[in-house]
């Protein structure tokens, strides 16, 4: 065997192992699913790690929508979206989403990772500064650091934070164009972002600001509109993901005539990759339109959210929030996996959530809850919660 091949087996070894004695190890779970349930290894356990906040992904509406997608549009777009992969399904769910949510234009891309990094990578250059917050998603951060401009990060949600770094990069050059980009609502976290300070910072400084609305959109705001509806603001740069409320994958950015032109002529992630299914953009159709009409899904988990709150012993650090996202902070690694597969045992589907998606110390559980889960379903997890964590 070659020396590379040693050292690079070596070298991955042992991160594996490192990584496993941390508490840290990560593995995929072969899942089916049915309802708000999931099976595996031939048991039925309750979900409440889904991120289908609405409980669209099996509502008949879209299976249906969607399987009438195949029969119109066939499986596949065929090629990029500048070669013959825009279709006309396409072309719909743009006008819609641009309509819905008030902005001239909206670019779809195959999911918000490709989205957010499209964006970072093409409109800024190395004169600008990226002002993130510290806590915003994974993709995010990768893009500004791989981005030519200069990124730089504020504590979560710490206004103070954001205005020095504003008025530094004022101060250094008026030349430099500032970029803020926050999330709607904090995937880990449930919390939401002070959007209208935030907005109000930006437009003080002459910034532009980028909010990723993909926890927020179709849940918060009039009609679903998203976090910034409900903060009453509108972001230069919105992105809205189609993994969450929608029920199926995507993304798209939304922007004014000029930003959308722009993405088109330089972004290589929307130039060079292959369109959605327009089969797929047909189904997100009627998505978007029953995120507008189904008013009783939002009402129904801010419901299932007080009842769960009120069930819950007070001595169990379960973090109250506006949004389906409820953590349940447990700190250290080993136990908030030891919880979750307790849990599993018991019949209920909690995922825990470790470093390094979340800082040091602050491994926790990640309870989300959907439309599609019954009043019994959570008085079940609050009776269930008590019993674990205090015998822990």
């Amino acid at each position: 065997m070659p020396l590379s091949n040693r050292r690079f087996n070596h070298k991955i070894k042992h991160a594996l192992e490192a990584r496993e004695t941390q508490g840290l190890y990560r593995q995929r779970a072969c899942l089916s699913r049915a309802e708000q349930s999931v099976y595996h290894q031939g048991e039925s356990l309750l979900n409440f790690s889904s991120n289908d906040y609405l409980g669209l992904a099996q509502d008949p509406t879209i299976l249906s929508a969607w399987q009438e997608g195949l029969t119109l549009f066939g499986a596949g777009s065929g090629a990029s979206p500048l070669v013959t992969g825009f279709h006309s399904a396409h072309k719909t769910l743009e006008d819609q989403l641009a309509d819905w949510l008030g902005y001239d234009r909206a670019l779809l891309f195959n999911s918000g990772f490709s989205a957010n990094q499209a964006v970072l990578f093409t409109i800024p250059d190395k004169h600008d500064v990226l002002i993130q917050d510290k806590l915003n998603h994974a993709s995010l951060m990768e893009a500004g650091l791989l981005s030519p401009a200069t990124m730089r990060r504020f504590a979560h949600n710490d206004l103070s934070a954001l205005t020095r770094l504003l008025h530094q990069t004022n101060d250094k050059s008026p030349s430099i164009n500032p970029l803020v980009i926050t999330e709607g609502v904090f995937s880990m976290d449930g919390d939401l972002s002070p959007l209208a300070n935030i907005s109000e910072q930006c437009s003080q400084h002459d910034a532009w600001l980028m909010v990723d609305d993909a926890h927020g959109c179709g849940v918060l705001g009039d009609k679903g509109r998203g976090s910034c509806d409900l903060a009453g603001v509108k972001a230069d740069i919105l992105i809205v993901t189609f993994g969450k409320a929608f029920g199926l994958s995507g993304a798209a950015v939304m922007c004014n005539n000029d930003t959308a032109e722009y993405l088109i002529q330089f972004a290589r992630h929307f130039i060079y990759s292959t369109s959605m299914p327009p089969s797929q953009a047909h189904a997100l159709s009627a998505a978007c339109r029953l995120i507008q009409s189904d008013d009783w899904r939002r009402e129904k988990l801010h419901d299932l959210g007080r009842l769960l709150f009120e069930r819950v012993e007070s001595s169990i650090q379960l973090i109250d929030t506006h949004t389906p996202i409820k953590p349940l902070i447990i700190g250290d690694s080993h136990k908030a996996l030891s919880v979750s597969n307790t849990l599993k045992a018991k019949g209920l589907w909690v995922s825990a959530i470790r470093p390094p998606t979340v800082p040091v110390n602050s491994a926790r559980l990640r309870i989300t809850l959907t439309a599609a889960h019954t009043e019994q379903d959570i008085k079940r997890l609050a009776t269930t919660l008590n019993e674990v964590i205090n015998d822990e």
